[in-house]
């Protein structure tokens, strides 16, 4: 039975129950994913991290949530009031609706009724994911906006900028998936990689999609709307108590959204994590995509990349947005046509069942448009790379002949000193 027609016969009691099961399950996982974030780079830095309230500090992440909500709520002068108050519900409510397309196992039985770890399945779940992953970013331009101030503005427009370019890369890694499966159906994905995941399948997508998740997200090393050392905390920077909490459970919500994806499309969804091993392999036990350890597969997976956005933080430095935009539009986007009409190839003839001399022509066909189009790249221009070093130094010096111009105050300074008369230069009056 498909798992669409399962859901339809759902009561609406049911419903509600998955409804607030899947809510109680993103705000748990954001709770633990702030203090694994703060434990790991703990770690990395040699500190302890929060080890004080709870056993190992786990109820740190709930006592900062209660101190948020009793902090007092300050709206600027400058600000618009309904919009204020509006951003932090438009990116957070996107980002809790996202996860209602996602499945997070098979067929069980709840309170007597037979139904699926899912709450919707939609033809078009897929497109749900990334509108609501767009329609997040409205509340941050809106919050940037009403803030009443330049540098939540600035963060909000680089957002917005950030945002488009990354959504054409997500999105392109995503048809070459939706061609393996034939159906954007999250479910219909899932029971696609029964034996095959696609991460092996599809790599050049999967890779795609971890550098787009992570600038979709605005995380480190891409986390310019809200860069501290620029933009004090960007689009953010005038909200507090409730309102900034908002923001914060929206970008920890739109992590696991889009690992949860990850999980989904690329590594088998809920089946067990050694089902892609070949040769038989996979069968080690038979009864673990049944019943409920299939959340338990699920959960693990979705720690997996979530511990990524961790390790990327703790590890790389931010991105000029120079480099960042560089990276979107003539990397990201141009590789990902050239994947997707070489998996389009590659599915054609595999349908069509053509001869091995038409596959070999094809293939050097593509080789040779590849190479011309490396030819046709502009190299970049040559620079001096003269090094001068001197009696038993090993670093680099400037040329002895290098003029530094002047800055431009002590130019007009100069000029100003020639024009004098005479007289007061012989006084010692300049």
């Amino acid at each position: 039975m498909k798992t669409a027609d399962l859901l339809a016969d759902d009561p609406i009691w049911l419903i509600i129950i998955k409804v607030v099961g899947i809510f109680v399950y993103l705000v748990v996982f954001t709770l633990f994913m702030i203090w694994l974030e703060r434990r790991v780079v703990g770690r990395m830095q040699h500190r302890p991290g929060p080890n004080r309230v709870g056993p190992f500090g786990l109820l740190q992440s709930l006592a900062d949530g209660l101190k948020l909500a009793f902090k007092e709520d300050i709206r600027p002068v400058l600000a618009d009031k309904w919009v204020f108050f509006l951003a932090p519900v438009v990116s957070a409510v996107p980002a809790l609706l996202a996860f209602s397309v996602i499945p997070l196992g098979g067929e069980v039985t709840m309170f007597g009724e037979r139904t699926a770890l899912q709450l919707a399945d939609l033809p078009v779940g897929l497109l749900v994911v990334l509108a609501c992953s767009s329609l997040g970013v409205y509340g941050i331009v809106l919050a940037g906006w009403a803030s009443g101030s330049p540098y939540p503005l600035l963060g909000a427009l680089r957002s917005a900028a950030q945002v488009i370019s990354y959504e054409i890369a997500m999105g392109l890694s995503i048809v070459a998936v939706v061609m393996y499966s034939g159906s954007m159906s999250t479910s219909d994905i899932v029971l696609a990689q029964k034996d095959n995941w696609f991460f092996y399948l599809l790599p050049l997508s999967f890779l795609i999609y971890l550098v787009s998740m992570v600038g979709e997200t605005n995380r480190a090393p891409f986390d310019l709307a809200e860069a501290e050392s620029e933009l004090v905390g960007g689009f953010h920077t005038e909200y507090s108590s409730l309102k900034f909490a908002l923001f914060f459970l929206a970008e920890y919500i739109n992590m696991v959204t889009v690992s949860g994806l990850a999980t989904t499309m690329f590594f088998g969804g809920w089946y067990a994590p050694w089902r892609f091993l070949p040769f038989g392999l996979g069968e080690v036990w038979a009864g673990a995509d049944t019943g409920w350890w299939p959340l338990l597969w699920f959960t693990l997976k979705t720690l997996g990349f979530l511990f990524l956005f961790i390790w990327l933080r703790g590890t790389l430095p931010r991105f000029r947005y120079d480099q960042f935009m560089k990276l979107g539009w003539k990397v990201l986007v141009p590789v990902s046509l050239v994947w997707i009409l070489g998996v389009t190839a590659v599915r054609v003839m595999q349908r069509e069942e053509l001869s091995t001399t038409f596959k070999l022509v094809a293939v050097l066909i593509g080789v040779t448009v590849i190479v011309l189009i490396s030819f046709l790249i502009p190299d970049r221009p040559e620079r001096d790379t003269t090094i001068v070093r001197t009696a038993g130094s090993d670093y680099p010096l400037p040329p002895p002949d290098l003029r530094v111009p002047a800055a431009p105050k002590r130019r007009l300074a100069a000029a100003a000193t020639a024009k004098l008369p005479s007289a007061t230069k012989e006084d010692g009056d300049v």
